[in-house]
């Protein structure tokens, strides 16, 4: 069994108004030496199966469901579950 950490980002290139809100707010309070914020997802998936095929599936399923690779990246790592 594996358990996929997943990590799911806006693209560099899209403006992300969650964390500049953030980034402001931090700078109000008096932490002007944020340069930037990072807003995403994180999900943890377990899944049956030999690391390849679960590798496979995870970006599959990253892909269909858990971002949007328009405006989203994403990466993972699988770490090996005992039951």
């Amino acid at each position: 069994m594996y358990k996929a950490k997943i990590f799911v980002n806006y693209k560099q290139s899209v403006l992300d108004p969650k964390a500049e809100v953030i980034k402001h707010t931090l700078h109000r309070l008096g932490q002007a030496n944020v340069r930037d914020v990072k807003v995403g997802k994180y999900f943890e998936v377990l899944l049956d199966g030999a690391e390849e095929a679960v590798n496979a599936q995870v970006e599959t399923i990253c892909d269909q469901m858990l971002a949007n690779v328009n405006m989203e990246s994403y990466r993972f790592t699988l770490e090996e579950v005992t039951a």
